[in-house]
């Protein structure tokens, strides 16, 4: 999985397509990341003594990452992800578009 956490990345399909926002967490097993302000579902809870209140509450869920494209921090614009190999033999992730190393 090439989106990690940190990441500014643009919605590219479903309900919330061209919206933007920060990765807050990445599940590779899964091939999914949690997106801020993004895929807002509303869950129905119970109560549970007197801990957790009862209601609708709204919150995020994940989203595929084959539905994300992530912002390229130089040239700002959505951007497929490659490697390049550095001088010193290591792996850094680039942008396809301006060929800027990002890692």
């Amino acid at each position: 999985m090439k989106i990690k956490k940190n990441d500014t990345v643009l919605v590219i399909a479903g309900k919330d397509r061209g919206k933007k926002g920060k990765v807050h967490f990445a599940y590779p097993r899964e091939n999914k990341v949690l997106v801020d302000g993004v895929n807002i579902i509303k869950k129905h809870t119970r109560p549970r003594g007197q801990v957790k209140q009862a209601g609708i509450i709204k919150r995020e869920e994940k989203l595929q990452v084959s539905n994300v494209m992530l912002l390229c921090p130089k040239c700002n614009k959505p951007a497929r992800i490659g490697t390049k190999i550095k001088k010193d033999g290591s792996r850094a992730r680039a942008c396809k578009v301006c060929q800027e190393v990002l890692d």
